[in-house]
C-alpha cells in the first residue's frame, strides 16, 4: 500500500489542535519537527513532489507531519483535514501560514520514518517520557511513562503538557483522587498515578482519544489503576470528589466549566489548567476567580501559561 506523508506548516500555538485533528482523521503516526533542521531534506528529497517549493520551506513556525493510507478515502480525508485546520481560526487559534502538502512513501518507509523525532525526554524533576521502542535506563528517583506517539494525542513534550506535568508534580499527594479532563493520550492521568494518586479518572469527549488513552494505560500496566470514560468535561461528576482536577485544553473550553470544577474539587483541593496562550491568560484567571478559586501560581513556557488554583476550605 502507498502512504502519504502529509505536512502542515503552522504556529506553535496550533501544534496540539492540528495534531488532534490529524489523529481524529485516522493518521497512523504524527510527528512534530523543527523545520530549520530539514531545509536540505526538503530541497533534495521533496522539492518536486510537494505542493510547496523548496523556497517555501519555513525558517519559522512548526511542521506537523502525519501519515495516511492512500486508499479510496484519501482525497476526502485530506480535504476534511484542511477544512478542519482552517476552522481553528474560529477558536482564535492562529494557524498562519497553514500551508499543506504531501509526498507518497512506501509501506516500509513510513512505519519507522516518524519515530526518529521521538526520544526519551525528562519533563520534570521526576517524570521521563519514553517512546515504547526506546531503551532507557531509569535512575532511582525517576518515574517512567511509556507512550506510543503513533496513537497518542499528546507526547508529553509540548509546553502545555510539560507545564501540566510540572504542576501535577507539585500538587499531587499520595492517596489523592485526581480527575484528568480532556485526557487525550492519558499522559497526565498516568503521571498522577506515578506520583501516588489512588483514585484516578480520565475523561474525553472524543472516543478516539479514549481508545488512545486506554492503550497507553495498558502499555504502562495501569489499565486497572485508571478509570477512563467518554464524558463531556465534568458534566455529571460527583461534587467534592477530587483532590486535584487537571485540564490541558483550550482556554475557550476551560472558561466554560470553571464552576463545575469548583463543584467537583474538594475543599482545600487544586484546579490545574493549561493549554492557555498568553493573550488569553487574564480571561481564564478572571473566570477561575469568579468561580471561587484562589490562584496560587502561574507558570509560563514558550508563550503558554498554566494556572494553579486552590479551593479554600469551606
Amino acid at each position: 500500500m502507498k502512504w502519504a506523508e502529509f505536512r502542515v506548516h503552522t504556529t506553535q500555538e496550533a501544534v496540539e489542535p492540528v495534531s488532534n485533528i490529524l489523529h481524529e482523521e485516522g493518521a497512523a503516526g504524527v510527528a512534530i519537527e523543527d523545520p530549520k533542521d530539514l531545509v536540505t531534506e526538503w530541497s533534495v528529497k521533496f522539492g518536486e513532489v510537494y505542493e510547496l517549493s523548496p523556497d517555501d520551506y519555513p525558517t519559522e513556525g512548526v511542521m506537523v507531519k502525519a501519515y495516511f493510507p492512500m486508499n479510496d478515502a484519501f482525497e476526502r480525508t485530506i480535504a476534511e483535514v484542511k477544512d478542519r485546520i482552517k476552522g481553528l481560526v474560529a477558536f482564535d487559534i492562529p494557524i498562519a501560514p497553514g500551508t499543506t502538502g504531501y509526498v507518497e512513501v512506501n509501506d516500509d518507509d513510513w512505519a519507522n520514518a516518524w519515530k526518529k523525532y521521538y526520544h526519551p525526554v525528562k519533563v520534570t524533576d521526576q517524570i521521563v517520557i519514553v517512546p515504547t521502542w526506546e531503551d532507557y535506563h531509569k535512575k532511582d528517583h525517576e518515574l517512567i511513562i511509556e507512550l506510543d506517539p503513533g496513537m497518542a494525542f499528546g507526547t508529553g513534550t509540548h509546553p502545555t503538557t510539560v507545564l501540566s506535568l510540572q504542576a501535577l508534580e507539585e500538587s499531587v499527594k499520595k492517596g489523592d483522587a485526581v480527575i484528568d479532563v480532556g485526557t487525550g493520550s492519558g499522559v497526565l492521568a498516568l503521571a498522577a498515578w506515578k506520583l501516588g494518586a489512588e483514585r484516578i479518572h480520565a475523561y474525553d469527549l472524543d472516543d478516539v482519544a479514549v481508545t488512545s488513552a486506554r492503550e497507553n494505560f495498558k502499555l504502562n500496566d495501569a489499565e486497572n489503576k485508571i478509570q477512563i470514560a467518554q464524558n463531556n468535561l465534568l458534566n455529571g461528576i460527583e461534587a467534592n470528589s477530587a483532590h486535584v482536577v487537571v485540564a490541558n485544553i483550550l482556554a475557550e473550553v476551560i472558561v466554560t466549566f470553571t464552576d463545575d470544577a469548583y463543584r467537583v474539587v474538594k475543599p482545600g483541593g487544586t484546579f490545574i489548567t493549561s493549554g492557555i496562550i498568553e493573550r488569553k491568560e487574564q480571561l481564564v484567571k478572571d473566570k477561575i476567580e469568579a468561580s471561587g478559586f484562589t490562584i496560587t501560581a502561574v507558570q509560563r513556557q514558550e508563550g503558554w501559561v498554566s494556572i494553579i488554583a486552590k479551593k479554600v476550605n469551606e
